[in-house]
């Protein structure tokens, strides 16, 4: 796999995790986002990735979360 979390998005994913008032899904949707920075042989899991995509439909998710959430679910083969 080709995809790597973005400078961008790694440090959304570390504002996520970083907030005390972001939920699981998020987090793990971030902590999935960070993991992948500069190491494109990553992939996220189906859990991470189950997350990911609530967390992108969730109207009340911050768009720091999306953005890693995004980022997470781009690295999904």
């Amino acid at each position: 796999m080709s995809e790597q979390t973005g400078k961008n998005a790694a440090s959304n994913a570390s504002r996520t995790l970083m907030d005390e008032s972001t939920g699981d899904k998020s987090k793990s949707a971030a902590g999935s986002a960070l993991s992948q920075t500069n190491a494109p042989e990553k992939e996220t899991s189906e859990q991470a990735a189950s997350n990911a995509s609530n967390v992108l439909r969730d109207g009340r998710t911050s768009s720091t979360s999306k953005s890693a959430a995004a980022s997470a679910l781009t690295q999904k083969e």
